[in-house]
């Protein structure tokens, strides 16, 4: 034994697991959440006490959860992954029975002090499972049609209670972010690409009905889809969170502003400037320098929880690893298109940046599963 092993295996094991941390993941969801604190003062007009303090209170509580997660041993997630799927669905549908409606949708629960999210706690719950499944499943039958279907039903239930709120965003990245775990596992590509030709062909057949006896949408629906495709058909209504958007992105310009000079969220032409539009104000203040470089602490964030994944010798920790970072960048890139126009509104945070509670200590509670499967790797 070396000098160096003989040190190590001296140190204390909680000391060891602190040590073994991947540390420059900490520093850069610490750097996204600063840029977020910097934001939400800014949209408040240099109130902190309004949205930045306690965002940064949540913040601070999410991160020493994650390192406490960090400690658990990863068999532990593996074990209750079915226990949270099916309490995740029982959420759901209770939400759907005695849920709280907010803003014209019914996504919460009130439990005494604490008002949750379930769909919020679904996301996560949803990779955790797909990750158990495909731990488990031997790897000759991952493509297998009656072993394929299993984890579509897993995707499908939570996403059709979530479509019920409504809650088309959230959908969305069920969808989505089970396709990627799915993808991750080894299914044949021939699945996703019947999926994605299906898809298509649905897109297709629906714009073609317009008109005819046999209209899929309603004539109000289709308004939605030339509105989206065109937002100054009617700038004052469907078009008017775009355009704002829009106006924002590009007034920023090469390095912005300035640092709470921002027009259009000073003067509250903004729609959610401390929610789903806050990308904008950052756009607007820094410019292309500053949504460039929060962009690559998103890229990086990817970066080191894929590189974790890929030399991660347990097929569980791998998964659960690479499913929680599809999940990050399905978030941050979903809200991006959507300022931008690319996408339809569909209600999605900026992940660390965007105002919230559930959703962002959710998302710190994850990383605190990436982190305990980085700290309890096979060596």
């Amino acid at each position: 034994m070396s000098y160096l092993d003989y040190k190590v295996a001296e140190t204390p094991r909680g000391m060891r697991k602190l040590l073994s941390l991947n540390w420059p993941l900490v520093f850069l969801l610490a750097a996204v959440g600063s840029a977020g604190f910097l934001m939400l003062y800014s949209v408040a007009g240099g109130d902190i006490d309004r949205w930045a303090r306690p965002q940064m209170e949540r913040f601070g509580i999410g991160m020493v959860l994650m390192i406490a997660l960090a400690f658990v041993p990863i068999w532990f997630w593996r074990g209750i992954s079915v226990f949270a799927y099916i309490v995740c669905v029982l959420l759901l549908v209770a939400v759907d029975v005695v849920g709280e409606v907010g803003m014209g949708a019914q996504r919460w629960l009130d439990i005494g002090p604490i008002r949750l999210q379930p769909s919020e706690m679904m996301k996560i719950s949803l990779v955790l499972m797909l990750a158990a499944y495909y731990s488990w499943l031997d790897l000759g039958r991952v493509s297998r049609p009656l072993w394929v279907l299993v984890p579509v039903i897993l995707i499908l239930v939570p996403t059709a209670l979530v479509l019920q709120q409504p809650d088309l965003g959230t959908a969305v990245l069920l969808l989505t972010g089970g396709a990627i775990v799915m993808f991750a596992a080894g299914v044949s590509l021939w699945y996703f690409a019947v999926v994605a030709g299906a898809a298509i062909g649905l897109v297709w057949t629906v714009l073609e009905s317009r008109g005819t006896p046999w209209q899929l949408l309603h004539d109000y629906q289709f308004r939605r889809i030339d509105t989206f495709l065109d937002p100054t058909q009617d700038p004052q209504g469907a078009g008017y969170n775009i355009i704002q958007a829009q106006i924002a992105l590009g007034s920023g310009g090469w390095s912005g502003r300035g640092f709470m000079e921002g027009t259009q969220s000073r003067l509250n032409f903004l729609p959610e400037k401390h929610t789903d539009f806050i990308f904008t104000t950052l756009a607007e203040e820094f410019g292309f320098v500053g949504a460039g470089s929060l962009l690559l602490l998103y890229a990086l964030i990817l970066g080191f929880c894929l590189h974790s994944a890929l030399t991660n010798r347990d097929r569980f920790a791998s998964l659960l690893t690479i499913g929680i970072a599809g999940t990050f960048f399905l978030f941050f890139s979903i809200n991006m298109a959507m300022v931008m126009g690319l996408l339809p509104v569909v209600g999605v945070p900026l992940p660390l940046v965007s105002y919230g509670g559930t959703a962002m200590m959710i998302l710190l509670m994850a990383f605190g599963m990436v982190q305990s499967a980085h700290v309890h790797r096979p060596r």
